[in-house]
């Protein structure tokens, strides 16, 4: 039997997630966890063989959570389930160690085979992710300024372009004022901007705006 837990800060979400699943005979949703603290503390303390993770929960989550559970549990597949449909927000994650990344929308088709795939030690990708990544790659030949950051850069970066300060960032994040405008600097840099605003222009044009600040 996989046992599964699924973190969801979405009540409905989680109740539609374990209907999908009950219809199985081998997979089984063995504990529910609603914001990233509470992941953490039963992924800690429990046994399990796939953590179903949606990558915008409150409190600590996307990359940050991800990098986080596999320096604890590094053998526990991680499925990411997101509303995100770009291909960017799926490079990061995997990057981070998950085992794959799941659109909503596609769930209720694909949720068992991913499960099952990423508990056997596979790898899976929503076909609407993975056909944007062979278009990339095979249309582009240079990377996007954006793909070039790390992933506390990119974290950065969507806090500036949602309007965050320098110090709020630094206070969220646990940082100092002055690692924060390094990191600034830097991503000016990367991304060949002058100023926020050229941030927040390409933020826009790129769709990289995420719902919570906290989500990568």
């Amino acid at each position: 039997m996989i046992r599964v837990l699924i973190a969801d800060d979405h009540t409905l979400m989680r109740e539609g997630l374990k209907q999908i699943l009950a219809a199985t005979g081998d997979v089984t949703v063995a504990g529910e966890a609603s914001d990233g603290q509470q992941t953490l503390e039963m992924v800690r303390h429990g046994k399990w063989d796939v953590l179903l993770l949606d990558v915008s929960m409150p409190g600590k989550s996307g990359v940050e959570l991800i990098l986080q559970i596999k320096v604890e549990q590094p053998r526990l597949p991680i499925l990411i389930l997101s509303m995100h449909k770009e291909d960017e927000y799926a490079i990061r994650t995997i990057r981070a160690g998950a085992s794959g990344y799941l659109c909503k929308d596609s769930a209720s088709q694909l949720l068992v085979d991913a499960i099952r795939k990423v508990a056997g030690g596979g790898r899976f990708i929503s076909p609407e992710v993975a056909g944007d990544l062979a278009f990339d790659l095979i249309l582009n030949d240079d990377r996007p300024p954006h793909t070039l950051l790390s992933s506390r850069e990119f974290q950065i970066f969507q806090l500036i372009v949602a309007g965050r300060g320098i110090t709020e960032i630094a206070q969220q994040l646990n940082l100092s004022v002055k690692t924060v405008s390094t990191y600034k600097t830097r991503i000016l840099q990367k991304m060949t901007a002058t100023s926020v605003a050229d941030l927040i222009r390409y933020g826009l044009k790129h769709r990289l705006l995420a719902d919570s600040a906290n989500s990568l």
